[in-house]
């Protein structure tokens, strides 16, 4: 056994994230860290550049709050509900920096930041217009072919906040359904913030190898947070918690509402559990699901 790296989420946010940090925070639609974005905001982190595919109601959220000097993303809005609030309002008043790329744009500036590579090449994005926005979407010439390439460079967050589903004490992160940009996000990352639905034996990692998305020697600090996506999903945990994203669609309109939010939601909460005990338990019973089960799979020993 290693070295446990589990501590509060109070205290890795608190160590790893810093007034100014780039942050990467990790999330495909599933496993958003929501609850360590609330503990960035409950800290009052200022002049954050934060990064993510989704900008969504986290992002949202913490704009509203004054966390964030610039946005880096993909995508801008709440998926089947409309426009963002906030974060919107700070892009079209010149409130905030941004910068926008296509997913694949993003994705291969982890993938180039992850590898140590200078850029990342790409066969699509051009043509979209984002090049007359964004200078850091450029052209290379391929050396083999001649052919004319976007290209991107690396993103290296100064810290990376995943949430999972499971991991050891070491900080071994198993992750299933959709792994999105998990594993990109962390290697390219200088620190490794995670949370977790539930801490296992590190036999039950070691059952399944093939699950271990991200390896414990590139944590840096670990947090138990049960329901710490919500109101995303945890595959085999919960469910989408669509009302909430409706809920804030309605409240965002106004500083007044928005800042009604805050007050209760994240400020006047200590922690994530307190958090979830503020939810009725029919909603909790609305976003449970029922086992479905996986074919086991037979790694064989010959001892």
């Amino acid at each position: 056994m290693g070295r446990s790296k589990l501590v509060s989420l109070r205290d890795a946010i608190e160590a790893h994230v810093h007034d100014g940090d780039t942050v990467y925070l990790a999330g495909w639609t599933g496993l958003e860290p929501h609850a360590a974005m609330h503990e960035i905001i409950r800290q009052r982190r200022r002049d954050l550049v934060l990064a993510r595919a989704n900008v969504n109601l986290m992002l949202d959220q913490a704009v509203a709050a004054g966390t964030a000097r610039k946005l880096i993303f993909s995508y801008a809005g709440l998926p089947g509900v409309g426009l963002l609030g906030p974060a919107r309002r700070a892009m079209e008043r010149a409130g905030i920096e941004w910068e926008e790329y296509t997913h694949y744009q993003l994705l291969g500036r982890m993938y180039a930041g992850a590898s140590g590579l200078p850029f990342f090449p790409l066969r699509s994005g051009r043509g979209t217009g984002l090049e007359a926005v964004n200078p850091n979407i450029r052209t290379v010439t391929c050396p083999f072919t001649g052919q004319v390439l976007s290209a991107v460079p690396p993103l290296n967050p100064d810290v990376t906040i995943v949430h999972a589903q499971r991991a050891d004490i070491e900080g071994n992160l198993h992750v299933w359904g959709v792994v999105g940009d998990i594993r990109e996000a962390v290697f390219a990352a200088k620190r490794v913030v995670a949370t977790v639905e539930e801490i296992v034996d590190e036999s039950v990692i070691r059952s399944d190898p093939n699950r271990t998305v991200v390896p414990g020697f590139r944590v840096d600090a670990l947090a138990l947070c049960p329901y710490g996506a919500h109101p995303s999903f945890a595959q085999g945990y919960y469910d989408r918690d669509n009302g909430a994203y409706t809920d804030w669609a309605a409240c965002c309109k106004t500083q007044e509402s928005v800042q009604a939010y805050l007050d209760e939601w994240v400020f006047g909460v200590p922690d994530r559990a307190a958090y979830m005990n503020k939810l009725s338990a029919e909603k909790l019973l609305s976003l449970a699901v029922r086992p479905f089960c996986s074919t086991p799979v037979d790694f064989g020993r010959n001892d």
